[in-house]
């Protein structure tokens, strides 16, 4: 009996070892294994909050799993009286806490900042350092101010922790992905680049609530800059000032800036928001039409004329029908409103 006693004592250890709760607090824990830690390093921090006992049984298994050659960083989630084995599982499978983050078809830097942080991933301003930092524009080759119109509009499942430049890289590898050969060809025939199309799609995405008006507002910039005439385009008027989704006064649109396209002719130096597929496309393939100018209607549409004096007109009948807001506008109101054009 005694010389059995040994060889049923191990496997009861080994059971308790990893078996029976380690931590026994209520209250649920969240673990940070940092990037670039060893598994070695990993068994320390679970130790040391307690979440295991024996650190080398466990550094035993990972060797006997294989778990030991790389660990996932994150932070990890550990509920109330969680076995050690439970918590192996969790470090095996990489389960680290993530939350699915949707970007918009028009949102702009500052608001897809907001919604990282709002997730409690990472601090808006972090990533909106990452999103001018020269040194990582450069190496996307990002000809522009910053990564604004990059950041493809999808929903991202990101870990709390992540690198600001890491969310970057993959906003932006999502839209290089939606690079067809077709888009690819005409971006090549209208001798235009990718900052260029980008910039022009992301005016069309905050101008354009219909899709079936896209190629046709699309139409009206290609126009304007065909004919050397300003842009006049209402959110450009706002960028990097306020908030892109409050009213635009007339007074903003006199305010000089680089982006502000009612002072300024040609295209802003970079988009102004975050352009869906079907804002890029139309950006590359515009409406055959000759319209110059257009209004909205209180219905998200909009009225669309080719002479000035149509389109006074149409901002008289539409303001008279209580759809517009007067000289106080909304985004997207009116393209060459009340300015004489060169």
């Amino acid at each position: 009996m005694v010389l059995w006693a040994p060889l049923l004592v191990f496997p009861l250890y080994i059971l308790i070892q990893f078996f029976v709760p380690a931590y026994d607090n209520p209250t649920p824990i969240e673990v940070e294994i940092p990037q670039g830690t060893s598994y070695a390093a990993a068994v320390d921090i679970l130790a040391e909050n307690k979440l295991i006992r024996d650190k080398f049984l466990f550094l035993a298994l990972g060797r006997l799993t294989g778990v030991d050659k790389k660990v996932r960083a994150g932070y990890y989630n550990f509920w109330s009286r969680i076995s050690p084995f439970d918590v192996f599982l969790l470090l095996k499978n990489g389960k680290i806490i993530e939350h699915d983050v949707t970007v918009v078809e028009g949102d702009d830097l500052s608001e897809i900042g907001n919604k990282l942080e709002s997730e409690n991933i990472i601090k808006a301003e972090a990533f909106l350092r990452a999103a001018k930092d020269r040194s990582l524009l450069d190496s996307m080759e990002i000809r522009a101010p910053s990564a604004e119109g990059y950041l493809y509009p999808e929903t991202y499942k990101l870990y709390k922790g992540v690198r600001p430049e890491e969310i970057v890289k993959l906003m932006v590898g999502k839209l290089r992905s939606m690079y067809t050969d077709e888009i690819k060809a005409r971006m090549n025939q209208l001798e235009l680049n990718e900052r260029q199309i980008l910039t022009l799609a992301s005016i069309i995405e905050r101008e354009a609530a219909v899709d079936r008006e896209r190629p046709i507002v699309s139409a009206v910039y290609h126009n304007r800059l065909r004919k050397g005439m300003p842009l006049q385009a209402d959110p450009t008027a706002i960028y990097g000032v306020k908030n892109s989704r409050t009213k635009i006064t007339s007074a903003d649109l006199r305010n000089k800036t680089p982006y502000n396209t009612y002072v300024i002719k040609g295209l802003p130096p970079g988009p102004i928001a975050s352009p869906g597929i079907k804002s890029i496309k139309a950006a590359l393939f515009p409406a055959n039409v000759p319209y110059v100018f257009f209004v909205a209607r209180g219905d998200r549409t909009h009225i669309f004329s080719v002479k000035f004096s149509d389109h006074n007109q149409a901002i008289r009948m539409v303001r008279a029908s209580g759809s517009a807001e007067g000289p106080e506008k909304n985004a997207a109101d009116s393209v060459g409103e009340g300015a004489p054009l060169q």
